[in-house]
């Protein structure tokens, strides 16, 4: 492990001023997307943002303050079938004096309060019915919050002092005249019952408000539309608005309600559309300014009257309602905790349910008929109660990052239940999204640089995408902090590509420097192929088999003394000479390890791996030996001297790298594997043969050459001995007359070895007879004449030593 961590120094200290300079610029880059929405970072924000939110924030519980009551397809069936509903409340959108029952009997059953996200700005057709539900608010106090719209075309409202009119306690249900009886929605033909001083049918001159109020002024919808927001180091978003025909900004304006209703409704909120670019609900602003007045959204308008608020308090970082402070964003905003689907986390009802309680209760209080109720006790008691659309056929439809099809009232309840006993996400802060940012960006350069791992190159983007998503994810669970995922991914995928190419440009570096380290030694083509391997050698020393070549002319002290006098003539031949065998070798895949003046030594089988390396090693002696051969003739007929070539070869586990001194280094291999081979080279002058190999090398190539087993020998220093042997030809290319000398020679090898020292020479004096240029045979005669004469000490091995 020490090894390894050195490597890990080493390349950190080589490199670190370049991992840090990648970190800086990907931190750079990413942050400067993210503030100017460059390669569409926003989208990605929000689409991570989405994946976390959904991914570790589902399962909240079910809210225990807020309670839908919707608009949805079975209202709507239900009151287009009820035929007596229909003459009531028509048809939707429903007249007024529906709204006004279902208020009325909210508050009946405990509800806290009642938020209804929608509008009343229009005048129905019947205007009774609108100046019935207003009788309702007033007389019973209902804590009703109500939203209002706004409207580029609309006046601009008077600056006013807001005051926040917080609603009564609602008044006790004065008993209904026993002759009214509502009927139930089975559908018994009934005469809706009106509350006292409530005008029905034509009796619109009974509505007391009618006579003698007077008329509402601007000033007055300002105040009862105006909220008191106090946004100490906060401007507030403005009501502006693009217009679709020259671009301009026009400031919308909010948009009366009913006049009864602006008098006789405790609290209004802002309806605004606060949707994302991509048209999902994720956030919200509490408040916006016209540039006269401020205006509360209709959650907070809500929220402060349940908590009994005269006032928000909006700063940077902090939302204080009453004695209640909540955490937002710096800027006045803050994202929403839906925390599951929106029919996982809220109760909901539907308004004719509603309807069906209130008829069932009426005709149960005027006639004494037994109670059934359509909604179980309790449902609606010190709950809030949110009402609003919820089928498709209202036309308010959202999206979340949890559905798509969302009815909008969601945004409020998920508003209203964080306002009153839960939170929202916030955003951390930008430094701290920044550092982050910069923390991935080094990590992933530094761990690609200094590990260098082709696998890890390929698994980092993906880790990283998935790492960013938990940590991200975490933090939005447990923190109800939203950490940007986005930047900081980008970061570390640019920082991991720039570690990447750098790792391939120090790859490439490696490669050409291995390239102009071998191109003295490899064939080109064999250069290429090491620098493509996946695996490079190693120049610092390793221990691989590997063949080994050695070759010497015969005689070169006699030789070389002829060109005393003209020593260029003798390097001219020198170099000829190494040059046609050194072509041969590296066709063959040999690394020119060095030249001791005649002699060549080549490896096989390093730097670049050949499994087949003993083979190879053989079929070059042999194209060595034809190549000397055709030099030999080529120099006789020039009148020069022999360049007779004996080679020696031998495999073995070897040490091969750079050796030497700080002031040159050469590739090359060591080993008792080198000795021997250098010792088969000088071995060939006593066995008159060319080319000696050793045992491990005829193990490695019997099958793709011809040779004869020489000899038993002991080399110098070692005790075991081996067997050497004569290669002869490529398989199947010895010639016939060639193969009956090996089949005698080898027959009398056996009777040397058996000590039968006369037979064996009669065996080798007729294969000489039959090629009297054979060499070993020559060289087996005269030490079995030799034995024969003077015997051996018995017992007798047969091993001959290579002492010299």
């Amino acid at each position: 492990m020490k090894p390894f961590l050195r490597v890990l120094a080493l390349r950190l200290r080589n490199s670190w001023k370049f991992m840090l300079l990648v970190a800086v610029l990907a931190t750079g880059s990413a942050a400067l997307c993210q503030k100017y929405d460059l390669l569409r970072m926003s989208d990605a924000e929000l689409g991570a943002y989405d994946q976390g939110l959904t991914f570790f924030t589902g399962g909240h519980p079910r809210s225990r303050d807020v309670v839908i009551v919707g608009i949805d397809d079975k209202t709507l069936q239900g009151i287009r079938d009820n035929e007596q509903y229909v003459r009531n409340y028509g048809v939707y959108p429903y007249s007024r004096n529906l709204w006004a029952r279902v208020f009325e009997h909210l508050v009946d059953q405990g509800a806290r309060a009642i938020v209804f996200d929608g509008v009343m700005d229009e005048r129905g057709t019947d205007e009774s019915n609108d100046l019935a539900l207003a009788q309702v608010l007033e007389e019973r106090g209902i804590p009703l919050t109500l939203g209002f719209n706004i409207n580029a075309g609309q006046p601009a409202l008077p600056r006013v002092e807001p005051v926040n009119r917080l609603p009564q306690v609602p008044t006790p249900r004065p008993a209904p005249a026993p002759e009214a009886s509502p009927a139930s929605a089975e559908g018994e033909d009934f005469v809706e019952a009106a509350p006292t001083g409530v005008a029905t049918g034509d009796n619109f001159d009974d509505f007391v408000e009618t006579e003698g109020a007077p008329p509402l002024t601007r000033e007055e919808v300002a105040r009862a539309l105006a909220f008191p927001v106090h946004h100490s180091g906060l401007t507030l978003p403005t009501l502006e608005q693009t217009s679709s025909d020259d671009g301009s900004r026009l400031m919308r304006h909010p948009v009366q309600p009913l006049p009864g209703l602006v008098r006789t409704t405790p609290g209004f909120g802002l309806v605004v559309l606060e949707e994302d670019e991509d048209g999902r609900l994720r956030r919200t602003r509490f408040a916006y300014s016209d540039g006269a007045n401020t205006y509360a959204t209709l959650s907070l308008a809500a929220a402060a009257d349940i908590l009994g608020a005269e006032r928000v308090e909006l700063t940077p970082g902090k939302l204080k309602l009453g004695s209640r402070e909540l955490p937002i964003n710096p800027d006045g905003s803050a994202e929403l905790d839906f925390g599951g689907a929106w029919k996982d986390r809220f109760e909901a009802l539907s308004v004719y349910a509603v309807l069906e309680d209130w008829a069932r209760r009426e005709e149960h209080r005027t006639k004494g008929t037994a109670y059934v109720p359509a909604i179980p006790e309790g449902t609606f008691r010190n709950k809030v109660v949110l009402v609003g659309g919820l089928s498709l056929g209202t036309s308010d439809v959202k999206a979340t990052p949890f559905q798509s099809d969302s009815p909008g009232l969601v945004k409020h309840a998920v508003m209203l239940e964080a306002l009153l006993s839960g939170g929202f996400i916030t955003e951390a802060p930008f430094w701290a999204s920044l550092l982050l940012t910069f923390g991935v960006a080094l990590f992933s350069v530094m761990l690609i640089t200094l590990m260098r791992a082709p696998a890890l190159e390929i698994a980092w983007p993906l880790l990283l995408f998935f790492g960013l998503f938990l940590i991200t994810g975490l933090f939005l669970e447990h923190g109800r902090v939203h950490v940007l995922s986005a930047m900081p991914i980008y970061a570390g995928e640019v920082a991991s590509l720039s570690a990447i190419a750098f790792n391939h440009m120090f790859a490439n570096r490696e490669r050409e420097r291995l390239r102009q380290a071998f191109n003295r030694f490899l064939d080109k083509t064999l250069v290429d192929q090491l620098v493509e391997q996946q695996k490079l050698p190693s120049l610092e020393g390793e221990t691989r088999e590997i063949t080994a070549f050695f070759s010497d002319i015969r005689g070169f002290s006699s030789f070389s003394e002829r060109f005393k006098d003209d020593p260029k003539a003798l390097v001219a031949l020198l170099n000829r000479y190494l040059t046609r065998v050194s072509s041969v070798l590296m066709a063959h895949g040999a690394c020119l390890d060095k030249y001791i003046g005649d002699a060549v030594v080549c490896l096989f089988g390093a730097p670049l791996d050949m499994p087949d390396h003993a083979v190879r090693a053989c079929h070059a002696a042999l194209a060595v030996r034809d190549e000397v051969d055709a030099l030999r003739a080529e120099l006789q007929k020039e009148g020069l001297p022999d360049v007779y070539t004996r080679i020696g070869l031998n495999s073995a586990e070897m040490f091969v790298g750079n050796f030497g001194s700080e002031h040159l280094l050469d590739y090359t291999a060591i080993g008792d594997g080198m000795n021997l081979a250098s010792r088969l080279e000088g071995a060939n002058k006593a066995y008159g043969s060319v080319i000696m190999i050793g045992p491990r090398t005829y193990e490695l190539a019997r099958e793709h050459i011809e040779a004869r087993e020489l000899d038993r020998v002991k080399v110098a220093g070692k005790e075991e001995a081996v067997t050497v042997y004569e290669l002869l030809a490529r398989a199947g290319e010895l010639p016939a007359a060639k193969r009956t000398t090996v089949e005698r020679y080898h027959r009398a090898l056996a009777l040397y070895r058996e000590a039968r020292f006369e037979e064996a020479a009669l065996v080798l004096e007729e294969a000489l007879a039959a090629d009297a240029e054979d060499g070993p045979s020559g060289a087996l005669l005269a030490r079995c004449r030799r034995y024969a004469l003077n015997p051996p000490p018995l017992p007798f091995d047969g091993v001959a030593s290579l002492e010299k």
